[in-house]
């Protein structure tokens, strides 16, 4: 279903969309398809309903936000049903997802009374200056497949909780659990028009969503190369963005590293999800002195995980679909081809005949001329360098255009506050593998984003400043 305004809509003027179960290539539901038509009205349903949910008050935004939690939680048993079948992630993974979503619609009902304003001392005599914030306007919120509630929530939050509108527009991957998710919103009494809900392919509803003049804002979390089109048409109307792009993310290990640790970190980080995450560790860089070893702990670890679907919580489900599983298939083979060794995995595992599933895979002797150590795989696969120094290790890991996350195992404090202070990336986790945590400010370095989402930073990307000079001394 979409919501405009107030109104649920079960069928949409372009047709609909068929979601397919990732585990058993099922096509097992459907939402309707808009048409620019339905994208207009939608914008308009936010516009008219922006003049008075930004004028209300912050503790009425807080509360309903605390309601929405409750309502996200007391659903998470079916949510997280539907949306390991349209993710195909395991079951636990989908209950920590609405969990770690219900947590951003707690955290910004917190923020949405922050202050707004400040006062400066006056430069001029007989004059009072002050700032103030104020709500940016209607909002599109297009969220990916990956984790399509809690990236949804990441956006929604904030936006709702500075006084703006939002219209969303999931993937149509994964439209399922973000229908929920707006119908927890509904339950939790937002007005009609506050929260719009559009299904659609970005190539077409989602260019039309960004197009419309009344959308002062855009919040994207996808591919480096979408958020550049985006970008394009964003200046033809001047219009704000947050983007959290791709990741292609560095984890670099020293030679005095807790080795159990990091190859337990290093697991997780890369295998999680599959590897479809924007924080997955992408490439790691190991001291040549401990170098066969890790990788050796490495595989050890990573024959332990488990595979099945996503039903039956297994540590690993499948891909999302076939595409994603070529991805990483053409990945591999150019590695060998060029010189690296599969030390684990590489390929379907047996007894997966239907499923869009994949081992998750370990390389080694790679080096920077494969593409795997260049792109995002966004897919299982590990590729482990050898390399002489940190220094070489961080040279490396700042050579691309992408600065989302890296990650470093080390004993030495100061190595590890010099690798954390010259690492190019946004967010540094040193003898950790966190990625986003909704307290802590989340933002990409250099291709890889553009503004802040978590974290009170996050309510700046919603509000614009004004600066206010009232002249009371008059002659």
């Amino acid at each position: 279903m979409m919501l405009i305004r107030d109104r649920w809509l079960e069928g949409g003027t372009e047709g609909i969309i068929k979601i397919q179960d990732p585990a058993t290539e099922e096509f097992f539901a459907e939402v309707p398809k808009a048409s620019e038509r339905e994208v207009d009205s939608a914008c308009k349903a936010a516009a008219d309903a922006f003049r008075s949910w930004s004028r209300s008050l912050p503790k009425v935004r807080s509360e309903f936000l605390s309601r929405a939690a409750e309502e996200l939680e007391k659903r998470t048993e079916d949510i997280a049903m539907l949306l390991t079948r349209e993710q195909g992630k395991p079951l636990k993974e989908s209950k920590g997802e609405i969990k770690a979503a219900a947590g951003a619609l707690r955290f910004f009902s917190r923020c949405a009374d922050l202050p707004v304003g400040e006062w400066r001392a006056p430069n001029r005599s007989g004059t009072l200056n002050f700032m103030k914030r104020y709500p940016i306007g209607p909002v599109a919120v297009i969220s990916p497949w990956n984790y399509p509630l809690l990236l949804t929530a990441w956006k929604v939050a904030p936006a709702l909780a500075a006084g703006c509108t939002v219209v969303i527009k999931p993937s149509s991957k994964t439209p399922l659990a973000v229908t929920e998710f707006v119908k927890c919103l509904v339950e939790a009494g937002v007005p009609g028009g506050v929260v719009n809900l559009i299904h659609g392919r970005g190539s077409d509803v989602g260019m039309a969503l960004v197009r419309h003049p009344v959308i002062a804002k855009i919040a994207f979390t996808g591919e480096t190369e979408t958020g550049k089109v985006l970008m394009r048409e964003a200046a033809e109307g001047i219009k704000r963005l947050t983007l959290e792009l791709g990741g292609h993310c560095p984890l670099i290990v020293a030679a005095d590293a807790d080795l159990e640790a990091a190859v337990e970190g290093g697991v997780y980080r890369c295998f999680r999800n599959m590897g479809q995450v924007c924080n997955s560790i992408n490439r790691i860089y190991v001291e040549r002195s401990v170098y066969k070893e890790f990788v050796r702990m490495f595989v050890e670890r990573t024959a332990r995980l488990t595979i099945g679907p996503g039903l039956e919580d297994p540590d690993l489900g499948p891909m999302v679909d076939e595409g994603a599983r070529k991805r990483v298939v053409s990945h591999i083979e150019d590695a060998v081809s060029k010189g690296a060794e599969v030390v684990y995995g590489g390929k379907v595992p047996e007894g997966f005949e239907k499923g869009f599933f994949f081992e998750p895979t370990v390389l080694a002797n790679v080096d920077h001329g494969m593409i795997s150590m260049q792109e995002e795989t966004f897919g299982p696969v590990a590729p482990i360098m050898a390399v002489d120094s940190l220094d070489e290790a961080l040279h490396l890991a700042n050579g691309l255009r992408y600065g989302l996350v890296a990650y470093v195992y080390t004993r030495d404090l100061g190595l590890a506050i010099r690798l954390a202070d010259e690492l190019e990336h946004g967010t540094v986790g040193i003898n950790n593998v966190i990625g986003g945590e909704v307290e802590h400010p989340y933002a990409g370095w250099k291709e890889s984003g553009l503004g802040f989402e978590l974290s009170e930073h996050a309510l700046e990307e919603f509000l614009l400043l004004k600066h206010i000079r009232i002249k009371w001394e008059l002659k």
